[in-house]
């Protein structure tokens, strides 16, 4: 499975979820860059924190029979990191995302927001 089509099923992941300011970071042309994309995305609660980054690694799971390399910020739910190598999943709480500013700090990466496909 290409980084590209990864992305697709974390995002999938992540809708399943209701996640909300799913972004997609292409890292690729960033000098530096430890991975290819960083998919970023926001809940409401450590509950649905939980519930994101779960559906997550199930999905990937299903489509791809593969387990991240890395998952940490379980056990405090307020920002949860899923480390695919090549594709690395962010899943924040709003407050603590806006703290942090990914995308901000990697700027020179080409930035796609996805567009909510749920109700």
């Amino acid at each position: 499975m290409t980084a590209e089509e990864l992305s697709k099923v974390i995002i999938q992941g992540m809708e399943e979820k209701k996640a909300s300011n799913i972004v997609l970071m292409d890292l690729r042309g960033v000098k530096n860059a430890f991975t290819d994309f960083f998919v970023i995305c926001s809940g409401n609660s450590d509950t649905q924190l939980e519930a994101i980054s779960e559906s997550i690694e199930e999905f990937v799971f299903k489509a791809n029979k593969e387990w991240p390399s890395v998952a940490e910020g379980k056990s405090n739910r307020q920002w949860i990191l899923i480390d695919y190598v090549n594709v690395v999943a962010h899943v924040f709480l709003k407050d603590k995302r806006e703290y942090y500013g990914l995308e901000d700090l990697w700027g020179d990466a080409t930035i796609t927001r996805i567009e909510r496909s749920f109700s």
